[in-house]
């Protein structure tokens, strides 16, 4: 985030939520978006699909501190991020879960100005796991190729953004890799992998 962006963030905290933000959840709400739909809409749109999900996960800045964010909403958030993971994997869901793993929120202390990931750790590495589980189990060899090109690529995002802890899913990463050592992105993962190690 440029410095405009934080001080405006910061302005609308203080402020509470605008009728813009209040205005925009109300119609995804009414849109008909659900977890059941969500992955027709990350295939067809995806960036319809982002910004809709940045309404939906992201808590109003009063809900921020915990105040007023609700059990129902923590139960929605899971339920959308649910329907993430277990769909298809495709280069638009890793679309999505980039740009949605690359957001930061407030965490309420307005005093620090500290931040925390939009999405929890632990559901971006659900995501890959899915992923790197997918390539395997792609019968096409072509397909399967491309595939495992486009998840060492994300990966290598994620890692270099420091998105995941790479100790994390270092095993299941590594034998991704050795497995389509192949592949040359798959080979170039790997080499960052170890970079990282020493």
């Amino acid at each position: 985030q440029t410095k405009q962006q934080q001080q405006q963030q910061q302005q609308q905290e203080k402020r509470g939520p605008s009728e813009e933000d209040i205005r925009a959840r109300f119609i995804v709400r009414e849109c008909g978006l659900t977890p059941q739909n969500l992955p027709q809409l990350v295939e067809n749109n995806p960036s319809v699909a982002i910004e809709c999900l940045l309404r939906i996960l992201t808590p109003l800045p009063e809900a921020v501190g915990g105040s007023s964010g609700g059990q129902s909403g923590d139960v929605e958030t899971k339920e959308y991020l649910s329907a993430l993971v277990g769909m298809d994997m495709s280069l638009h869901s890793m679309e999505v879960v980039n740009r949605l793993a690359m957001c930061r929120i407030s965490e309420g202390d307005k005093k620090t100005g500290g931040t925390k990931p939009l999405v929890h750790p632990e559901f971006v590495h659900r995501f890959v796991s899915n992923c790197l589980s997918s390539c395997e189990n792609i019968q096409d060899r072509n397909a399967q190729n491309r595939l495992v090109r486009l998840v060492c690529v994300f990966l290598q995002s994620l890692i270099r953004n420091e998105i995941v802890n790479v100790q994390d899913l270092y095993v299941e990463v590594q034998a991704f890799c050795i497995t389509f050592s192949r592949i040359r992105e798959a080979a170039a993962l790997f080499k960052l992998l170890k970079s990282m190690q020493g």
